[in-house]
Protein backbone atom coordinates (compact mmCIF):
# COMPACT_ATOMS: atom_id res chain seq x y z
CA UNK A 1 0.00 0.00 0.00
CA UNK A 2 1.67 3.30 -0.68
CA UNK A 3 2.45 5.74 1.78
CA UNK A 4 -0.16 8.94 2.68
CA UNK A 5 1.86 11.92 0.50
CA UNK A 6 3.26 14.15 3.16
CA UNK A 7 2.48 18.07 4.28
CA UNK A 8 4.63 20.39 2.04
CA UNK A 9 3.96 23.86 3.21
CA UNK A 10 5.14 24.83 -0.60
CA UNK A 11 1.78 26.84 -2.31
CA UNK A 12 0.81 24.97 -6.28
CA UNK A 13 2.75 26.29 -8.99
CA UNK A 14 -1.01 27.47 -10.74
CA UNK A 15 -1.11 29.82 -7.36
CA UNK A 16 2.31 31.27 -7.51
CA UNK A 17 1.92 31.91 -11.27
CA UNK A 18 -1.32 33.92 -11.01
CA UNK A 19 -0.76 35.78 -7.68
CA UNK A 20 3.06 36.43 -8.87
CA UNK A 21 1.50 38.61 -12.11
CA UNK A 22 0.11 40.99 -9.05
CA UNK A 23 4.02 42.48 -8.97
CA UNK A 24 5.24 43.09 -5.67
CA UNK A 25 1.94 42.89 -3.47
CA UNK A 26 1.62 39.26 -4.72
CA UNK A 27 4.92 38.35 -4.12
CA UNK A 28 5.14 39.71 -0.76
CA UNK A 29 2.04 37.24 -0.03
CA UNK A 30 3.87 34.54 -1.62
CA UNK A 31 6.56 35.18 0.67
CA UNK A 32 4.48 35.21 3.63
CA UNK A 33 1.96 32.94 2.97
CA UNK A 34 4.15 29.77 4.76
CA UNK A 35 4.32 31.97 8.10
CA UNK A 36 0.42 33.05 7.85
CA UNK A 37 -0.66 29.21 7.63
CA UNK A 38 1.57 28.42 10.19
CA UNK A 39 0.16 30.63 12.52
CA UNK A 40 -3.06 29.73 11.54
CA UNK A 41 -3.28 25.53 12.02
CA UNK A 42 -1.02 26.59 15.53
CA UNK A 43 -4.06 29.35 16.28
CA UNK A 44 -7.00 26.91 15.62
CA UNK A 45 -5.16 23.54 16.53
CA UNK A 46 -5.33 21.85 13.25
CA UNK A 47 -2.61 19.21 12.21
CA UNK A 48 -2.15 19.91 8.14
CA UNK A 49 -2.02 16.16 5.72
CA UNK A 50 -1.48 17.89 2.32
CA UNK A 51 -1.53 20.74 0.13
CA UNK A 52 -4.53 20.15 -2.50
CA UNK A 53 -3.49 20.89 -5.69
CA UNK A 54 -3.61 21.81 -8.22
CA UNK A 55 -5.95 23.81 -6.50
CA UNK A 56 -7.32 27.47 -7.58
CA UNK A 57 -5.82 30.57 -8.58
CA UNK A 58 -6.09 32.45 -5.94
CA UNK A 59 -6.03 30.44 -2.40
CA UNK A 60 -4.24 27.65 -1.05
CA UNK A 61 -6.23 24.60 0.70
CA UNK A 62 -4.55 22.57 2.51
CA UNK A 63 -6.59 19.27 3.88
CA UNK A 64 -6.39 19.31 7.90
CA UNK A 65 -7.18 17.35 10.90
CA UNK A 66 -9.39 19.42 13.74
CA UNK A 67 -8.38 18.72 17.41
CA UNK A 68 -10.79 15.55 17.67
CA UNK A 69 -9.51 14.62 14.35
CA UNK A 70 -12.25 15.28 12.42
CA UNK A 71 -11.53 16.78 8.83
CA UNK A 72 -11.49 19.76 7.71
CA UNK A 73 -9.98 22.13 4.95
CA UNK A 74 -8.01 25.03 5.75
CA UNK A 75 -8.36 27.98 2.78
CA UNK A 76 -6.10 30.76 3.11
CA UNK A 77 -6.50 33.62 -0.29
CA UNK A 78 -4.81 36.16 -2.05
CA UNK A 79 -7.57 38.67 -1.60
CA UNK A 80 -9.13 38.97 1.86
CA UNK A 81 -12.44 40.85 0.52
CA UNK A 82 -13.08 38.10 -1.56
CA UNK A 83 -13.00 36.13 1.74
CA UNK A 84 -15.04 37.89 3.24
CA UNK A 85 -17.72 37.87 0.79
CA UNK A 86 -17.58 33.99 0.84
CA UNK A 87 -17.99 34.53 4.45
CA UNK A 88 -20.91 36.42 4.49
CA UNK A 89 -22.55 33.57 2.02
CA UNK A 90 -21.60 30.82 3.49
CA UNK A 91 -23.03 31.80 7.02
CA UNK A 92 -26.17 32.42 5.24
CA UNK A 93 -26.97 29.29 3.16
CA UNK A 94 -25.45 27.45 6.66
CA UNK A 95 -24.38 24.26 5.10
CA UNK A 96 -27.58 23.89 2.67
CA UNK A 97 -26.58 23.71 -0.50
CA UNK A 98 -23.00 24.97 -0.19
CA UNK A 99 -19.86 23.82 2.15
CA UNK A 100 -20.27 24.40 5.94
CA UNK A 101 -18.09 26.97 7.44
CA UNK A 102 -16.51 26.22 10.46
CA UNK A 103 -14.47 28.76 11.36
CA UNK A 104 -13.10 32.30 9.89
CA UNK A 105 -10.23 35.24 10.02
CA UNK A 106 -11.57 37.24 7.30
CA UNK A 107 -8.78 39.58 7.99
CA UNK A 108 -6.44 37.36 7.25
CA UNK A 109 -8.10 35.69 4.25
CA UNK A 110 -9.16 32.83 6.04
CA UNK A 111 -11.73 29.92 6.18
CA UNK A 112 -11.72 26.90 7.98
CA UNK A 113 -14.24 24.18 5.77
CA UNK A 114 -16.05 21.72 5.92
CA UNK A 115 -13.68 18.09 4.19
CA UNK A 116 -15.17 17.37 0.82
CA UNK A 117 -13.93 15.21 -2.08
CA UNK A 118 -11.66 17.77 -3.14
CA UNK A 119 -10.76 15.15 -6.36
CA UNK A 120 -14.41 14.49 -7.26
CA UNK A 121 -16.42 17.23 -8.74
CA UNK A 122 -19.35 17.21 -11.15
CA UNK A 123 -16.43 16.81 -13.96
CA UNK A 124 -16.72 13.47 -13.23
CA UNK A 125 -19.85 12.36 -14.32
CA UNK A 126 -21.18 11.68 -18.04
CA UNK A 127 -22.11 15.21 -19.18
CA UNK A 128 -26.18 15.06 -19.17
CA UNK A 129 -26.20 13.44 -15.48
CA UNK A 130 -23.84 16.40 -15.01
CA UNK A 131 -25.73 18.94 -15.89
CA UNK A 132 -29.02 17.46 -13.95
CA UNK A 133 -27.16 17.46 -10.25
CA UNK A 134 -25.29 21.04 -11.46
CA UNK A 135 -28.39 22.24 -11.84
CA UNK A 136 -30.11 20.93 -8.82
CA UNK A 137 -27.24 21.96 -6.41
CA UNK A 138 -27.54 25.87 -7.68
CA UNK A 139 -30.93 25.46 -7.21
CA UNK A 140 -30.71 25.11 -3.56
CA UNK A 141 -28.68 28.46 -3.46
CA UNK A 142 -30.60 30.54 -4.77
CA UNK A 143 -32.58 32.01 -1.32
CA UNK A 144 -33.29 35.69 -0.27
CA UNK A 145 -30.47 37.65 0.39
CA UNK A 146 -28.90 38.40 3.67
CA UNK A 147 -30.98 41.24 4.76
CA UNK A 148 -28.22 42.77 7.20
CA UNK A 149 -25.23 42.33 5.33
CA UNK A 150 -24.32 44.23 2.30
CA UNK A 151 -22.90 42.40 -0.97
CA UNK A 152 -22.45 43.04 -4.40
CA UNK A 153 -25.18 43.35 -7.34
CA UNK A 154 -25.17 42.41 -10.56
CA UNK A 155 -25.65 45.43 -12.15
CA UNK A 156 -22.16 46.69 -10.05
CA UNK A 157 -20.74 43.93 -10.55
CA UNK A 158 -21.25 43.64 -14.66
CA UNK A 159 -20.17 47.27 -14.45
CA UNK A 160 -17.08 46.98 -13.66
CA UNK A 161 -16.63 43.83 -16.56
CA UNK A 162 -18.15 46.59 -18.55
CA UNK A 163 -15.98 49.44 -18.46
CA UNK A 164 -12.75 46.78 -18.53
CA UNK A 165 -14.25 45.70 -21.81
CA UNK A 166 -14.42 49.30 -23.10
CA UNK A 167 -10.49 49.84 -21.90
CA UNK A 168 -9.49 46.46 -23.99
CA UNK A 169 -11.50 46.94 -26.76
CA UNK A 170 -10.42 43.52 -28.49
CA UNK A 171 -10.50 44.97 -32.13
CA UNK A 172 -10.72 41.46 -33.56
CA UNK A 173 -13.81 40.84 -31.93
CA UNK A 174 -15.04 44.45 -31.64
CA UNK A 175 -18.15 43.63 -33.06
CA UNK A 176 -18.91 41.32 -30.45
CA UNK A 177 -17.97 42.95 -27.68
CA UNK A 178 -20.74 46.03 -28.84
CA UNK A 179 -22.93 43.22 -28.85
CA UNK A 180 -22.23 42.35 -25.39
CA UNK A 181 -22.86 45.79 -23.94
CA UNK A 182 -25.78 46.07 -25.52
CA UNK A 183 -26.94 42.87 -24.51
CA UNK A 184 -26.43 43.71 -21.03
CA UNK A 185 -27.82 47.11 -21.26
CA UNK A 186 -31.40 45.71 -22.32
CA UNK A 187 -30.86 43.27 -19.44
CA UNK A 188 -30.36 45.65 -16.74
CA UNK A 189 -32.96 47.87 -18.26
CA UNK A 190 -35.91 45.47 -18.10
CA UNK A 191 -35.82 45.03 -14.32
CA UNK A 192 -39.35 43.44 -14.32
CA UNK A 193 -38.48 40.38 -16.38
CA UNK A 194 -35.88 39.03 -14.33
CA UNK A 195 -37.77 38.13 -11.10
CA UNK A 196 -37.10 38.33 -7.77
CA UNK A 197 -33.12 39.05 -6.91
CA UNK A 198 -31.77 36.28 -4.97
CA UNK A 199 -28.60 35.31 -3.79
CA UNK A 200 -26.53 33.90 -5.94
CA UNK A 201 -22.84 31.63 -6.33
CA UNK A 202 -21.40 34.15 -8.72
CA UNK A 203 -18.59 31.98 -10.17
CA UNK A 204 -20.74 28.14 -10.55
CA UNK A 205 -19.83 25.85 -12.65
CA UNK A 206 -19.10 21.64 -12.52
CA UNK A 207 -16.09 22.39 -11.23
CA UNK A 208 -17.72 24.14 -7.99
CA UNK A 209 -19.50 21.18 -6.64
CA UNK A 210 -17.86 18.36 -4.92
CA UNK A 211 -18.73 14.89 -3.50
CA UNK A 212 -20.11 15.13 0.08
CA UNK A 213 -21.15 13.26 2.88
CA UNK A 214 -24.36 14.83 3.90
CA UNK A 215 -25.88 15.63 -0.04
CA UNK A 216 -23.85 14.21 -2.98
CA UNK A 217 -22.74 17.25 -4.34
CA UNK A 218 -22.32 20.81 -2.57
CA UNK A 219 -21.15 23.89 -4.15
CA UNK A 220 -17.60 25.69 -3.16
CA UNK A 221 -15.73 29.07 -3.77
CA UNK A 222 -18.85 31.00 -4.14
CA UNK A 223 -17.89 34.87 -5.32
CA UNK A 224 -21.48 35.60 -4.24
CA UNK A 225 -23.45 38.72 -6.11
CA UNK A 226 -27.22 39.58 -5.51
CA UNK A 227 -29.50 39.36 -8.79
CA UNK A 228 -31.44 37.09 -11.23
CA UNK A 229 -31.33 33.44 -11.44
CA UNK A 230 -29.86 33.76 -15.49
CA UNK A 231 -26.65 35.55 -14.51
CA UNK A 232 -25.78 32.46 -12.36
CA UNK A 233 -26.96 29.91 -15.01
CA UNK A 234 -24.59 31.37 -17.38
CA UNK A 235 -21.64 29.61 -16.60
CA UNK A 236 -23.14 26.40 -16.01
CA UNK A 237 -24.54 26.78 -19.72
CA UNK A 238 -20.77 26.91 -21.31
CA UNK A 239 -19.28 24.07 -19.30
CA UNK A 240 -17.14 21.56 -20.55
CA UNK A 241 -17.10 24.23 -24.00
CA UNK A 242 -13.70 22.83 -24.60
CA UNK A 243 -15.10 19.65 -25.48
CA UNK A 244 -18.49 20.94 -27.23
CA UNK A 245 -16.48 23.26 -29.76
CA UNK A 246 -14.73 19.94 -30.97
CA UNK A 247 -18.01 18.45 -31.79
CA UNK A 248 -19.89 18.73 -34.71
CA UNK A 249 -23.17 20.86 -34.83
CA UNK A 250 -21.58 22.97 -31.99
CA UNK A 251 -23.45 25.82 -32.22
CA UNK A 252 -26.71 23.81 -32.90
CA UNK A 253 -25.88 22.10 -29.57
CA UNK A 254 -25.23 25.40 -27.53
CA UNK A 255 -28.84 26.55 -27.94
CA UNK A 256 -30.24 22.89 -27.37
CA UNK A 257 -27.80 23.02 -23.92
CA UNK A 258 -29.28 26.49 -23.37
CA UNK A 259 -33.14 26.00 -23.83
CA UNK A 260 -32.48 22.70 -21.98
CA UNK A 261 -31.04 24.83 -18.53
CA UNK A 262 -33.59 27.50 -18.69
CA UNK A 263 -36.86 25.19 -19.02
CA UNK A 264 -35.42 23.11 -16.43
CA UNK A 265 -35.18 25.69 -13.79
CA UNK A 266 -38.08 28.11 -15.13
CA UNK A 267 -35.22 31.01 -15.95
CA UNK A 268 -36.07 33.09 -19.23
CA UNK A 269 -34.13 31.33 -22.26
CA UNK A 270 -33.68 35.32 -23.79
CA UNK A 271 -32.00 36.90 -20.49
CA UNK A 272 -30.01 33.44 -20.04
CA UNK A 273 -28.53 33.50 -23.31
CA UNK A 274 -27.49 37.24 -23.05
CA UNK A 275 -25.98 37.19 -19.68
CA UNK A 276 -23.95 34.05 -20.98
CA UNK A 277 -22.95 36.02 -24.16
CA UNK A 278 -22.07 39.13 -21.86
CA UNK A 279 -20.15 36.63 -19.54
CA UNK A 280 -18.41 34.83 -22.16
CA UNK A 281 -17.19 37.86 -23.92
CA UNK A 282 -16.02 39.74 -20.58
CA UNK A 283 -13.86 36.04 -19.79
CA UNK A 284 -12.74 35.82 -23.58
CA UNK A 285 -11.65 39.28 -23.96
CA UNK A 286 -9.67 39.09 -20.69
CA UNK A 287 -8.04 36.07 -20.88
CA UNK A 288 -6.60 37.30 -23.89
CA UNK A 289 -5.34 40.34 -22.19
CA UNK A 290 -3.38 38.33 -19.63
CA UNK A 291 -2.31 36.23 -22.90
CA UNK A 292 -4.48 33.07 -22.47
CA UNK A 293 -4.76 32.87 -26.33
CA UNK A 294 -6.33 29.34 -25.75
CA UNK A 295 -9.14 30.29 -22.95
CA UNK A 296 -9.80 33.41 -24.42
CA UNK A 297 -10.60 32.56 -28.20
CA UNK A 298 -12.42 29.31 -26.87
CA UNK A 299 -14.95 31.74 -24.54
CA UNK A 300 -15.36 34.24 -28.10
CA UNK A 301 -15.87 31.93 -30.17
CA UNK A 302 -18.78 29.89 -27.82
CA UNK A 303 -19.96 33.67 -27.44
CA UNK A 304 -20.11 34.06 -31.02
CA UNK A 305 -22.55 31.28 -31.36
CA UNK A 306 -25.15 33.16 -28.94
Amino acid sequence: MASAPQYRPEPPERLVRHVSAHGAPGRAWLAGLAGLVDGLLRRWALTPERVHAPGGRTSVLVLVRREDGTPAALKVAYEPARIAAERRALEHWNGVGAVRLLRADAPAGALLLERLQADVSLRSLPEAKAQLEAAATLQRLWTAPPADRALPTVPEHTARLAERLRELRAEPYAELVAAALARREALLGDRAAAGPDVLLHGDYHQGEALAAERLPWLAVGPRPLVGERAYDLAWPARDRVDTLVAAPGAAAATRRRLTKLADSLDVDRDRLRGWTLFRCVAAGVTGLARGDRNGGELHLEYASWL
